[in-house]
Formats: structure tokens, C-alpha cells, sequence
């Protein structure tokens, strides 16, 4: 995400990834409507065998993100509106795959590399947990991830409070087709339910739908028991 006007070009995005080892250039287009001025709309990146679609360049529209209520470490000189920006997603061989760990993992790994080198970038938008991550913050959680770290789960997941006080996780399902929430009669702590629920977002998003309950260890070593809803979308996390 950039402030408004300030999105980079086609060239720029080349100039940028000219020194990025990791990272190519496969292919660049025109969109539907063709391009202004004879510059490319839309750029493909390979990175680690996967190649990922870069649209919103200027000169053509960019990407206007919206309901992005969950923000971590954004600068707040960015303002209430969230800029606009570009737009980086899995390319059409990687459709089937796009929400494994593997192909978000590369996505965001290509995510870094941009921006560290757009010194214009100031956020990254995450819209399946609608979250607005600041730079800083997005390069350094990215970075610990592919160093051997735990997965980002407050980035590409969030955890908000809800009517009544529970607190519910947001982006997971993207992941397992299904969300945590946390009653706040067990859990009256919204910060120890939230760090809670980050321990169990690593145990569970490189799996599958959970369809009966599992029990599992909390950080302090305490059992929980993640039981489905009945409709299937929510696991309710119950101490014990």
C-alpha cells in the first residue's frame, strides 16, 4: 500500500528486482482495456519455482483496499485511509494451492522483497484477515518466518473482541475452512485468549478442517479442547 499517487510503474518494479537474487521477471501485459502509454499493466514474478501475478502498477488503477479494521504497526502518519496499492496473487497454476502454507509462505516472501525495495511501500494489506500490517512490522514477522520461525499469525490472522466479549480469530479459515473463538466465560482475559489463540494458530494452520475435537497443550502447558460448531465454521476453544 503507498499514499495516494505514489504507486510505482512497471520500470520501477523491474529497476527494483534487478538486485533481488531470489526473485524474476517471466512475463509482463497489458489488461483487457490495453495499457496507457504502451506500459505494461500487469508484471509476473518467479520466485522459489512459483510464479505470482503484480497488478495496480501505474499508470492503470491501482488496488484500493477496503474494511481493513485489523492494523498492526502502521505508521500513523498514513492516516485513516489505507493509500492504495498493488496487488500480488498466486498465479493460475497455483489457483488449487493458493491458501497452503507453502504457496503463502513464497507469496510472502515475494511480498518482502517488494517492499523492501519500494521505499514508497509504507503497509501490506492481507484481506483474507482484513489486516493493514506496517512495513517495519511485515518485513521483520516475514523474515523470522523464513528463518525458522513460527508462522505469522498476527499478520496474516487477527484476533478481534466481539459483542458479548468473546474473542474470535479472523483469517484462519482461509488456512482450515475454520475459526477459533474463545467464550469469554472461560476465557475473561482478552490478552491471555489472544496469546492463546497465536500458539493455536501455528498448531493448526498447516493442517485441515477439524471435524471432531482435539485436545492440545496451551503455552503454559495447560490442556485446551478445540470442539467444532455445529454448523462447522468456528472451533470453540474450551480449557480442559
Amino acid at each position: 500500500m503507498f499514499r495516494p499517487g505514489a504507486r510505482p510503474d512497471a520500470a520501477a518494479v523491474r529497476q527494483a528486482v534487478e538486485t533481488a537474487e531470489r526473485v524474476a521477471i517471466s512475463h509482463g501485459g497489458e489488461g483487457p482495456g490495453g495499457a496507457a502509454g504502451g506500459q505494461a499493466l500487469w508484471l509476473e514474478l518467479l520466485i522459489d519455482g512459483m510464479t505470482f501475478d503484480l497488478s495496480g502498477m501505474a499508470p492503470g488503477a491501482g488496488y484500493a483496499a477496503a474494511d481493513l479494521r485489523n492494523r498492526y504497526e502502521v505508521s500513523p502518519d498514513f492516516g485513516e485511509a489505507p493509500g492504495e496499492g498493488v496487488c500480488l496473487l498466486p498465479g493460475p497454476h497455483l489457483a488449487g494451492g493458493r491458501a497452503t502454507v507453502p504457496v503463502v509462505r513464497a507469496q510472502a516472501a515475494l511480498g518482502a522483497e517488494l517492499v523492501r525495495r519500494l521505499p514508497g511501500a509504507l503497509a501490506v494489506s492481507w484481506t483474507p484477515a482484513r489486516t493493514l500490517v506496517g512495513r517495519e512490522f511485515y518485513l521483520s514477522m516475514v523474515d523470522a518466518w523464513l528463518a525458522g520461525g513460527p508462522f505469522p499469525a498476527l499478520g496474516l490472522c487477527a484476533f478481534r473482541q466481539m459483542l458479548g466479549g468473546a474473542i474470535q480469530s479472523e483469517g484462519l479459515a482461509f488456512f482450515t475452512g475454520q475459526e477459533l473463538h474463545f467464550d469469554n466465560a472461560q476465557f475473561p482475559d482478552p490478552a491471555a485468549a489472544v496469546q492463546l489463540g497465536l500458539r493455536l494458530v501455528n498448531e493448526l494452520v498447516g493442517g485441515g478442517r477439524i471435524a471432531q475435537a482435539v485436545s492440545l497443550a496451551g503455552p503454559d502447558g495447560a490442556r485446551v479442547t478445540l470442539r467444532p460448531s455445529g454448523n462447522g465454521r468456528f472451533l470453540r476453544v474450551e480449557r480442559g
